[in-house]
């Protein structure tokens, strides 16, 4: 038991530490205001972490690991329009439970080499992703598209994906965390996203995505 203990504070204060960023912004919140929180002491929280940014790096080695799962897509097989919907819905709700890496990320890669190399790395591969999606649509005639076209779709997906939320911060930022705005926030990033491949789509692919797009429409009514 003794030998766990360690260990829970120290994921109680990742835990709490990613609420506080999540809420107040990271660049506002201290090691001597999450020590508070935890009602421990500086040196109690310093035996677990060097420094804010040591907390930051945990985190983000958490983070990295789940959206590293979620990028590594079911091989065999090709996605339908309702499994690239889920998936999108899933990685939104991925970033909203890390949200501040996102919201403040300029100021963090600013100063934090880690992070600057390892969202280059993260953005990198979500590009990818979405670029093999876009190339088994085109080879299956359900997007087309010239290969550069497909370059600009894959990079515009990944950008309105990786700031949807921040954009929808700054429309509303004091009802933000609300329930109904998040689910709200969270749809509409992927119609949007979405959105982008609309011009391409092909054959049953565009139906299915027009009859996903008129269900999401009607309920945002």
């Amino acid at each position: 038991m003794e030998q766990k203990a360690p260990r829970r504070t120290r994921e109680k204060i990742m835990a709490l530490s990613l609420r506080l960023f999540n809420e107040f912004g990271e660049p506002n919140i201290t090691t001597t205001i999450i020590a508070d929180e935890m009602k421990i002491s500086p040196g109690n929280l310093y035996y677990h972490f060097r420094n804010k940014d040591d907390i930051v790096n945990s985190i983000f080695v958490t983070f990295e690991e789940e959206i590293s799962r979620m990028l590594a897509l079911p091989q065999g097989q090709r996605p339908t329009m309702q499994d690239v919907w889920h998936y999108l819905h899933l990685m939104f709700q991925l970033i909203w439970r890390y949200r501040f890496f996102y919201r403040d990320l300029n100021d963090l890669l600013s100063r934090n080499r880690t992070l600057e190399l390892h969202f280059k790395e993260i953005f990198g591969h979500k590009i990818t992703v979405v670029k093999e999606l876009c190339q088994g649509l085109h080879e299956d005639k359900a997007l087309q598209a010239s290969p550069a076209e497909i370059d600009a779709l894959s990079t515009n997906m990944v950008v309105v994906a990786s700031y949807w939320l921040s954009y929808q911060y700054v429309l509303n930022p004091r009802q933000y965390t609300e329930q109904a705005v998040v689910e709200h926030a969270l749809a509409s990033g992927c119609y949007q996203v979405l959105s982008l491949m609309h011009p391409y789509l092909r054959g049953e692919t565009l139906s299915h995505f027009e009859q996903l797009s008129a269900k999401y429409l009607q309920k945002s009514e």
